[in-house]
């Protein structure tokens, strides 16, 4: 692992004897000592903090940044004002998925925040569209830190730490303000259906925040129960329920695809023609019985033949049973579809249901 890069909390992972494996080109903690179950529980019910330092972070300045981010992302970038934070995506001109994305909107910048794994494919695509354009792009993945604080405590676990009010930010809102006495930009949103936050900081300042929220009363957080709370909440992962052969709209994200927002997008005229004649295959939420397993790549059967397989897969810490997505012919895409999974040899009843499998989240009650 010796190629693998670190974020600036390795060691701090390390000291609390997390369990280390590679992910998107980084050493990441997977589960601490606690295990994943009682992880995945603590952010449900108390509050959870993440490392996700890896992610990347581009910069867009210039008096051309709004329409520019608009032409190489999905959603519209006019309907934010600033302080407000967008779910987006970036697509090829075949319409299908490089990443998915959040945009932040300030005052004076843009910020396109993208997955760890795609970060150099999705810089590379941003930077070829630029052309004449008059922006500034900077990739400044390296000098941020980001944490995420997830728990229907997490606001009554850092309020003290802050003079922000942190009751007036609204979810999918982010302020400016300092945390432990730590400059970041405080973003009330998460990847867990939980109330939290997300806090971008210098990555120099990042063990200070950790240390910090930890003393507070924090549980650290690995991989593993990041990637559970996620799929509870039917949250795409890309590699999994999304990837470069897939659109929004085969993905059921059509929501952040705004083919009327006045401005062509990479990728809008092959999503209109996709609109126009309709999609042959779309991702859905699917229950198992018992504590059958669900693993991701397990084969799916719909009316006797192999029509996908397991995107994401789990047995659920929150409800006791295996949840998990795949992708079926449109026609039987719908809630009460029963088909097939073969799990280890033997073909497994699964049914299909809606999503999220978790209807209790915090971050529902904001």
């Amino acid at each position: 692992m010796t190629d693998l890069k670190r974020t600036p909390l390795y060691e701090a992972h390390k000291a609390l004897g997390a369990k280390m494996v590679p992910f998107a080109g980084y050493e990441m903690p997977v589960q601490y000592p606690a295990g994943i179950v009682a992880e995945h529980q603590a952010v449900r019910t108390g509050v959870g903090l993440f490392d996700v330092s890896h992610m990347g972070e581009f910069e867009i300045t210039g008096p051309d940044r709004n329409a520019f981010v608009n032409r190489v992302t999905t959603n519209d970038v006019a309907a934010l004002e600033p302080g407000q934070v967008q779910y987006s995506a970036i697509l090829s001109n075949d319409g299908t998925f490089v990443d998915d994305c959040t945009v932040y909107r300030f005052e004076d910048k843009l910020m396109i925040v993208v997955n760890a794994s795609n970060r150099e494919k999705a810089w590379e695509h941003i930077v070829d569209q630029k052309g004449g354009i008059n922006v500034r792009l900077r990739d400044i993945s390296d000098d941020i830190g980001l944490l995420a604080l997830q728990g229907p405590k997490a606001e009554a676990l850092m309020q003290p730490l802050t003079d922000q009010h942190l009751a007036d930010i609204p979810y999918y809102h982010f302020t400016s303000g300092k945390i432990a006495g730590v400059g970041c930009f405080i973003s009330r949103t998460g990847y867990t259906g939980e109330d939290g936050f997300e806090l971008y900081c210098r990555s120099t300042d990042t063990p200070k925040l950790w240390d910090a929220l930890i003393a507070a009363g924090a549980q650290p957080i690995g991989l593993g129960a990041r990637d559970s709370l996620r799929l509870e909440m039917g949250y795409a992962l890309y590699g999994n329920d999304i990837d470069e052969h897939l659109t929004p709209l085969e993905a059921g994200l059509g929501w952040i695809v705004k083919l009327d927002k006045g401005s062509r997008f990479m990728g809008s005229d092959s999503l209109k023609a996709q609109k126009e004649h309709g999609v042959t295959r779309k991702l859905v939420g699917f229950t198992t019985p018992g504590r059958t397993f669900p693993r991701h790549g397990y084969p799916v059967y719909y009316d006797g033949k192999q029509v996908d397989v397991v995107r994401s897969g789990t047995v659920s810490p929150s409800l006791g049973f295996g949840i998990g997505t795949t992708y079926l012919p449109a026609a039987a895409a719908k809630v009460g579809t029963r088909f097939e999974i073969e799990i280890r040899g033997e073909r497994v009843p699964a049914e299909v249901v809606a999503r999220p499998f978790w209807k209790e989240g915090s971050a529902r009650k904001r």
